[in-house]
């Protein structure tokens, strides 16, 4: 039986089974989702606390990442659609900006660039940098 070894694309890094593109421009959440699918993959859908780990090791500057509560808030969904049931969030986050009219809306996830890359919510809006992630 033959295997054939993945290669990323030149400025991708691989990792598992999935190759990594970061943005060096910042851009809104919507904005990073259609760079991403340009590209051949999506936002980073974090599955598991290894891929939590090497997400780590890249963040340092704040990225979105492919989970929001759009739909309906405080429903948590990964762009596959898949619910959240690993999660890393900032202490006393997910807030929705704590009720304060300043912040909006907070329905998008960003990994902070702490040494953790814990997960913050935020507005869509807000130019952040991305995460990338094709299968």
């Amino acid at each position: 039986m033959l295997f054939l070894e993945k290669k990323c694309p030149k400025g991708w890094n691989m990792f598992g089974h999935s190759c990594y593109f970061f943005s060096t421009n910042p851009g809104s959440w919507e904005e990073g989702r259609n760079d991403c699918k340009n590209r051949g993959g999506d936002l980073v859908v974090i599955d598991d606390a290894n891929e939590q780990r090497f997400v780590s090791t890249f963040a340092n500057k704040a990225a979105w990442i492919g989970l929001n509560d759009k739909v309906t808030e405080g429903s948590w969904k990964w762009v596959d659609e898949t619910s959240l049931y690993l999660a890393n969030w900032e202490e006393d986050q997910p807030d929705n900006g704590g009720g304060d009219p300043e912040w909006g809306e907070e329905d998008c996830i960003h990994v902070r660039d702490d040494n953790k890359a814990s997960w913050n919510d935020l507005s869509c809006e807000i130019s952040l940098f991305w995460i990338c992630e094709k299968v």
